[in-house]
């Protein structure tokens, strides 16, 4: 008969490769994702210097919704609303967003605005 040898004890396996490797792939993940850009908005900012033309053009910006001079307009509506006010279309458009905005309604304005060609947004400090 065959004599075998005595059986070894079985190893465990070693846990540090599989930690190096996914130690790597975390600082990989880290250095290629982008954290905090996920949009920017392109603003350019001026002196403030410019004169005004025509009728005022105040877009009002709260929790309770948009008002242009005062009149509440739902965001659809705002570029038809501001036609009659603008001497052109490179006009200043004054926004003043209020304590309740926030910067998702905010950017949505300014996305609607852009969108219907109206690019000269002012931004003022609102109230708190």
């Amino acid at each position: 008969m065959f004599a075998f040898a005595a059986p070894r004890p079985r190893r465990k396996p070693s846990l540090t490769p599989m930690i190096d490797v996914v130690f790597l792939l975390l600082v990989f993940f880290m250095l290629a994702s982008r954290f905090g850009q996920d949009m920017a908005l392109p603003l350019v900012a001026g002196t403030g210097a410019e004169a005004w033309e025509g009728a005022p053009r105040l877009v009002t910006l709260s929790d309770t919704g948009l008002a242009l001079n005062g009149a509440l307009v739902v965001l659809e509506d705002l570029a038809a609303a501001l036609e009659p006010l603008m001497p052109d279309r490179a006009a200043p458009i004054v926004i003043q967003p209020m304590g309740g905005a926030d910067l998702a309604a905010l950017t949505a304005l300014f996305d609607t605005l852009r969108a219907a060609g109206l690019s000269t947004l002012v931004l003022v400090e609102g109230e708190r």
